[in-house]
């Protein structure tokens, strides 16, 4: 994103010399100062730009790390979550995914094969519809079918599929497993199907994920495709620092 002129200005001006920064340079010298030193120093640009945006990322960080020390539970322990891997793990792994993303589809198979290489890994998803109305359609059947003890087989079968997720495509897989389709439809209108979906876009947004998949382990944020490899280094990363 292009960085507004006065907010380059304040930049730069940082890395003036200490004369120029005087209470007594009114704002028309401090601006003839900045676009001299710009002239006899065009590298000076480079690194407003990059102390400006480090500043901008200590700032999310710690806005990030504000947000899972105060929204742990939330985050990790929601009842209103499905659980997978083993729910009494040590070590909980929280992804928000959205069935009509592609990058989730990929890394279903490294997920998979990290909560089966590691029995005390709590998968915990978050279900989060941001493609669609399509997407959400099958995160309200996939949360339905918690009520008919479903929801695990569900999922892996959504992630299978080829091409969009969409109303008869979600209904045809719910079939597949053998779910209740019109009971299914009713519970897709539970109040807590809702909440969850409510809840994974304020998480989202208040984490600074801004598409699909995202991952936290322990302290760590991590948004789009990850290697199962990778996770593991997270999990035992969290699970040392939890010792």
């Amino acid at each position: 994103m292009p960085l507004k002129a006065p907010i380059l200005a304040l930049a730069m001006a940082a890395l003036l010399p200490i004369p120029a920064l005087s209470q007594e340079l009114d704002e028309a010298r401090v601006r003839e100062l900045v676009l001299e030193t710009i002239r006899e120093n065009p590298e000076i640009v480079m690194e407003a730009v990059a102390l400006l945006e480090k500043q901008q990322a200590d700032a999310q960080a710690e806005t990030q790390a504000e947000v899972l020390r105060s929204q742990r539970d939330l985050i990790e322990r929601d009842p209103n979550a499905p659980v997978l891997g083993n729910p009494e793990g040590d070590v909980t792994v929280v992804e928000f995914f959205d069935y009509n993303c592609p990058y989730c589809r990929r890394v279903k198979p490294e997920v998979r094969a990290l909560i089966e290489e590691d029995p005390n890994i709590r998968l915990v998803y978050r279900e989060w519809p941001i493609l669609g109305d399509g997407s959400v359609f099958a995160a309200k059947a996939a949360l339905a079918a918690r009520a008919q003890g479903k929801y695990e087989e569900f999922h892996w079968a959504m992630m299978a599929i080829k091409g969009r997720a969409q109303e008869a495509t979600v209904l045809r897989v719910a079939e597949e497993v053998g779910l209740d389709l019109e009971q299914l439809k009713k519970d897709m209108e539970a109040p807590e199907v809702a909440e969850h979906i409510a809840t994974s876009m304020r998480l989202t947004q208040a984490l600074g994920f801004n598409g699909t998949p995202s991952f936290v382990v322990g302290d760590a944020l991590v948004p789009g495709f990850v290697e199962k490899d990778q996770l593991s280094e997270l999990v035992s990363t969290a699970r040392d620092r939890a010792e």
